[in-house]
């Protein structure tokens, strides 16, 4: 039997798999086929579409909304307000700041994938990361900034469109 702690009227559907010492705050929606890791704190009003993957040591704030089949690997940091497009993908170590957006659509309504961010990366507070990009290891994403290309490791994304500065 896992020993893990779950909140007041949380939704947990049938399929999910979470670890021990993972915690789950109150008023949560995990949908089936989640999975959460070793140590794992989701804080309340979190909702984990079919499909997400999040990994162990992870620290998930409130309200933050993930479409599905999301994969964030160990010892990520989202905080509040964030949505995760379908299909986003989170490196080790990556810490993204609040009220980030991922995006998984392009022009014509058609579902293209959401980004790819790449380990030990920090993305700033309001920045919004387009479909379908790639963001290298150890990159920078400065604070409201507007992601629509890919971005190459040890770097740092500042602007809108975000460019490179450094």
């Amino acid at each position: 039997m896992a020993n893990y702690k779950i909140g007041q009227y949380t939704i947990i559907e049938e399929g999910v798999e979470i670890e021990d010492g993972s915690e789950i705050g109150s008023f949560c929606v995990l949908r089936s086929g989640v999975t959460i890791g070793r140590n794992t704190k989701i804080r309340d009003y979190v909702e984990l579409r079919e499909g997400t993957i999040i990994g162990d040591n992870c620290y998930i704030d409130s309200r933050v909304s993930s479409s599905g089949n999301c994969e964030i690997e160990s010892d990520v940091v989202i905080r509040y307000d964030c949505i995760l497009a379908r299909g986003v993908f989170i490196g080790k170590g990556t810490y993204v700041s609040p009220r980030v957006m991922t995006n998984n659509l392009n022009t014509n309504q058609e579902q293209i994938g959401g980004a790819h961010i790449g380990e030990g990366c920090f993305i700033g507070t309001n920045a919004v990361i387009q479909h379908g990009l790639s963001i290298g290891n150890n990159v920078i994403i400065g604070a409201m900034s507007f992601v629509n290309k890919n971005c190459d490791q040890d770097g740092v994304y500042i602007g809108i469109p975000a460019k490179k500065k450094l």
